[in-house]
């Protein structure tokens, strides 16, 4: 799998918890975030509070159109993604490939319009 795969990618419903060694596999493609508590986290720094809610409401279309929901952390000049899979292992969490399929395309957007 390629950044390009993952960018091309829809979310699906039903889908299952990724073994540890695929969810590196994906982390690779994705760099500039990591894993925390079970999920992948990436800090967006932006130049002020406006640019930051910017971020948000651009975010929010690919958000909804995907129905995959992060967690967000809000300040003034940053956003804190959040991503896992509530509905894998039986209800408990973990990570999917919706979770790496959200994170590629928020960082696409990040990359094309706040960078």
């Amino acid at each position: 799998m390629t950044l390009t795969d993952l960018l091309e990618k829809k979310c699906l419903p039903g889908v299952t918890a990724l073994p540890p060694a695929e969810v590196d596999t994906l982390l690779a493609l994705i760099d500039t975030w990591h894993l925390a508590d079970g999920k992948i986290v990436r800090a967006f720094d932006c130049k002020n509070y406006y640019d930051t809610l910017s971020f948000i409401n651009a975010i929010a279309y690919v958000i909804h159109a995907e129905d995959h929901h992060p967690e967000l952390v809000v300040t003034y000049n940053r956003c804190i993604v959040k991503f896992d899979t509530h509905s894998v292992n039986d209800g408990r969490g973990g990570l999917s490939i919706n979770d790496f399929v959200c994170a590629a395309k928020i960082d696409a957007i990040f990359q094309q319009s706040f960078s």
